[in-house]
């Protein structure tokens, strides 16, 4: 059985289950079939959280089974939550407070902090 595909060969483009097909009785049901986030994640992160899983959140089970160090687990488990729709807690605080750093220490303008700011929040 061939890998599932989540990206179209030719445009890169996300691809949609719009076939099934029973293999006991040949019965091809056709349509727009929902799909939830875990459909969409790419094969590594999908693996990845199989290991979690399977590790019962335990990052320091999964760093071993990896064979990853600990920022590289942390890292990929951000990857898996933002891909699933969530808001990595605490990533928005930290880099709110990377640009208020970067104005007190005048490295950037009140301007520029305040674009920054925005673009962060979703506002362009």
């Amino acid at each position: 059985m061939k890998r599932r595909l989540t990206k179209c060969p030719v445009c890169d483009g996300d691809l949609k289950i719009t076939e099934y097909t029973c293999p006991s009785c040949k019965i091809t049901i056709r349509g727009d079939f929902y799909q939830d986030e875990i459909v969409s994640l790419s094969e590594e992160l999908l693996d990845f959280l199989k290991v979690f899983i399977k590790n019962r959140g335990n990052l320091s089970e999964l760093q071993k089974e990896l064979n990853i160090s600990y920022p590289t687990a942390r890292s990929k488990l951000e990857e898996l939550v933002t891909s699933l729709g969530y808001e990595v807690a605490g990533r928005q605080v930290q880099e709110a407070s990377k640009i208020i750093k970067k104005l007190e220490d005048g490295l950037i303008e009140p301007e520029e902090a305040v674009k920054l700011l925005n673009r962060m929040k979703g506002k362009r």
